[in-house]
């Protein structure tokens, strides 16, 4: 697929989800968590597949209205790590749903060699170090239980509780 063509697509699906679930959830005054937001664009698309910072933002400002989280938790490990942590995921999924493909439809990201994974992480770092205020890094690289005890005191201290 083209990059292009990729982070539109994106960006599509992004506005979408906006529409329909955030901005009606931000209106009755409720907490809103998501998985990925522009920022995984801004590294997967601008860093990773190369596109660069600016287009990405020109989007999130067309598409997105500028809606930045309050909060962003950028969870940071090794790259062969996190890579084969997210085809076993992957494996395992396929294995309890055999009729979803083959070793090939594994999504595209995981299949991408390690030199873009590390310009996915290096964008990711730009991003935090850019706003700092917004983005905070945790380690990853210890227990899970040790992962969650960090993200969780991050979470008591946004929301005040």
């Amino acid at each position: 697929m083209n990059p292009l063509t990729e982070m539109a697509l994106m960006f599509a699906s992004r506005a979408e989800h906006i529409h329909e679930v955030i901005l009606p959830a931000l209106a009755e005054g409720r907490i809103v968590l998501c998985d990925r937001f522009t920022d995984s664009s801004e590294a997967y698309q601008g860093g990773g597949r190369k596109l660069g910072t600016k287009p990405v933002l020109q989007m999130h400002e067309v598409l997105c209205g500028n809606l930045q989280p309050d909060l962003t938790i950028l969870l940071d490990n090794e790259v062969a790590f996190s890579v084969e942590r997210a085809r076993r995921r992957n494996r395992k999924h396929k294995g309890a749903r055999p009729d979803k493909g083959s070793e090939k439809d594994e999504n595209r990201f995981e299949q991408e060699n390690r030199a873009f994974f590390g310009r996915v992480r290096h964008a990711y770092l730009a991003i935090a170090a850019r706003e700092p205020h917004r983005v905070q890094v945790i380690n990853a690289r210890g227990t899970p239980g040790e992962t969650h005890t960090v993200i969780m005191e991050l979470v008591r201290k946004k929301l005040k509780i």
